[in-house]
């Protein structure tokens, strides 16, 4: 996945000279997880640099740059580190568009390690996208493969609006066939990973491959299970999860960010009032704790696992007369 989003860069940068990458260590390092690897070096220190520690600043530099005509992509090294940046992105950034009446664009994206599974501390494992998802005037993608890594930044690259594009660092490593053009599904579509008729398991960016692991385990409790992986967190796609909902009657979804209030209470919210009548349960959703995010040694049991996955399907009032139906 690091090295798709690398190639996604160096293909904007090579496709558009208003694009700009910049933040901490981006530069001749390559950043922290090397995504930014060899760009500066490529495209020189005027197109790819690094900045002071100052988030707020790198977010209010890349708006009044994209008030400009530029299209700036940044990046927060960790999850927690752009909180000092979230006045400028929700005051400023969100807002400017609507502000202006739609005179003033900012395309910007804000690029966000995130999530947990690294063996990291607090203020490196958030999963903070029920803030920005909260905030109108922002779009908000993950992705889930490496595939998607590369076609979702092309996209939110090219976007007229503001994305805050948020990278499952626990994935970095995965591997998987990348096509490097801009064929593929819309920036703001879901998308059906695996089809099953029984339970719709709902999930994005570091939770899409637990999922997928869930419904190859849940061939033993013979449940056939679909996969749903969101893509977009903001706009929410309707359509595509609602008819796999509708099809399958039940619903799980999954996120690693606590469950209080978090981002899969609105997911129920919107299932609920657009398929009552098809459920055989109540929606149900697995989460990371309430809780600060623990120590490194007692992450496993905070991050949803298969086997919680596996008991929340337990829950979902199954019985021989619905599942024949």
């Amino acid at each position: 996945m690091a090295g798709a989003l690398n190639a996604a860069l160096a293909d904007a940068l090579e496709a558009d000279d208003r694009v700009l990458v910049f933040g901490e260590d981006v530069g001749p390092l390559g950043g922290v997880f090397r995504v930014t690897d060899g760009l500066s070096e490529r495209f020189g220190e005027r197109r790819v640099f690094d900045t002071p520690l100052a988030e707020s600043g790198i977010v209010g530099t890349a708006i009044g740059m994209a008030m400009n005509g530029l299209r700036p992509v940044v990046e927060m090294q960790f999850d927690a580190f752009a909180y000092p940046a979230f006045e400028q992105i929700t005051s400023h950034l969100a807002k400017m568009r609507n502000r202006t009446q739609g005179k003033v664009e900012l395309p910007v994206v804000i690029r966000i390690p995130y999530g947990g599974g690294i063996g990291g501390v607090e203020h490196h494992c958030d999963s903070s996208e029920a803030y920005y998802t909260h905030t109108p005037g922002l779009r908000v993608v993950t992705p889930g493969t490496p595939a998607d890594a590369y076609h979702l930044l092309r996209d939110a690259i090219d976007s007229p609006d503001p994305v805050i594009f948020l990278e499952p660092k626990r994935r970095y490593w995965a591997k998987g066939e990348v096509a490097l053009d801009r064929a593929g599904a819309p920036m703001d579509r879901a998308v059906v990973r695996r089809t099953g008729k029984d339970v719709t398991l709902i999930a994005y960016g570091p939770m899409v491959t637990t999922a997928l692991e869930t419904a190859e385990a849940a061939i033993e409790e013979g449940w056939d299970v679909e996969v749903v992986d969101l893509r977009s967190l903001s706009p929410f796609d309707d359509e595509t999860v609602a008819a796999s909902v509708r099809k399958t009657g039940r619903a799980v979804v999954v996120h690693e960010a606590s469950g209080f209030c978090g981002y899969g209470a609105e997911v129920a919210a919107r299932l609920t009032e657009r398929c009552f009548h098809h459920l055989h349960a109540p929606i149900l959703r697995v989460t990371g704790l309430d809780i600060p995010y623990p120590a490194p040694k007692l992450e496993e049991h905070h991050l949803p696992s298969v086997d919680r996955i596996l008991d929340t399907m337990a829950r979902l009032q199954w019985d021989d007369e619905v599942c024949g139906a």
